[in-house]
């Protein structure tokens, strides 16, 4: 069994680095890439637990890509909730342009969190940035974090109600996110010794007959495999976009997208429709 998208406490996940790693080898795990949202800095501890216990961890990152859809010869962001997030798997020695990358990703996501605390207290919430630091141990502070923070004060009941009446897209306390350019992303994971895939392809909310074209220009681009299977979709879902991928020659990974209990439904080694990952995704993969 493998899994090939988990998330630690380095970014919103519950468990650390090393507790990922035993709780994936207690399950019989032997393959598992530790894919935080724009850092890589669990894998150190990752990387050790997974040594002592015998694990193949493989070293990864989801980048948020700043991407624009095509309608009508028009770009245009839209006012639907699309996500377009690039999986980095097999990043062998981070380049200079990719920590220059995670750099300035970390710079924005800073300056995004002190205009969301500055719209807080703005509302009468009295919040400081070492408050959220304090409570997530110092980890990638991003909207779930202060979804807690919510929780922690009774503003709100639940990370989803949070998001529902403050945190989410035209809510008060949202700030948009900037996100990564898809081609110098997949560039410096390329030069870090990586793939490209894209993560959960559904999220990008285009339609059926315009998918394959936008996977073919993005594998233009630089992308090499798309995430066909992962738990936000159903096995129907999934298969189509395994068949729409192979036509294209992309890889194909899949991945429980893991956060622990934040998101109870995601069963790490298990992906869309309950299917258990199994070590044939790796076939085509590269060595890592």
């Amino acid at each position: 069994m493998i899994d090939l998208h988990t998330h630690s406490t380095a970014s919103d996940g519950n468990l650390t680095p090393a507790e990922l790693i035993h709780a994936a080898h207690s399950i019989g795990i032997d393959t598992i890439a530790l894919t935080d949202h724009d850092t890589i800095d669990g894998i150190p501890e990752a990387a050790a637990e997974a040594l002592r216990l015998g694990l193949n961890l493989i070293p990864g990152i989801e980048i948020d890509i700043n991407w624009h859809y095509k309608v009508g010869g028009t770009m245009q962001r839209g006012n639907i909730a699309r996500e377009f997030h690039l999986l980095g798997l097999g990043l062998k020695s981070p380049s200079p342009e990719f920590i220059d990358l995670l750099a300035e990703i970390r710079n924005d996501r800073m300056r995004r969190n002190l205009v969301i605390i500055e719209k807080m207290r703005d509302a009468g919430i009295d919040v400081h940035y070492e408050d959220i630091s304090r409570m997530t141990g110092g980890s990638c502070i991003g909207r779930p974090h202060f979804a807690q923070y919510l929780i922690k004060l009774g503003k709100t009941r639940s990370i989803q109600a949070a998001f529902d009446n403050f945190l989410g897209k035209g809510k008060p306390f949202y700030i948009q996110k900037t996100g990564a350019d898809f081609i110098r992303a997949s560039s410096a994971i390329h030069e870090s010794g990586g793939i490209a895939v894209l993560a959960h392809p559904t999220t990008l909310y285009v339609s059926w007959g315009k998918l394959p074209d936008i996977l073919a220009e993005l594998k233009e681009q630089g992308l090499d495999g798309i995430e066909a299977w992962h738990p936000v979709a159903n096995e129907r879902v999934c298969s189509r976009l395994e068949t729409i991928g192979r036509k294209l020659n992309l890889l194909i990974t899949a991945g429980s997208d893991f956060h622990g209990e934040k998101r109870p439904g995601r069963r790490l080694g298990y992906t869309g429709g309950g299917r258990r990952i199994d070590d044939s995704f790796l076939d085509k993969l590269p060595r890592f």
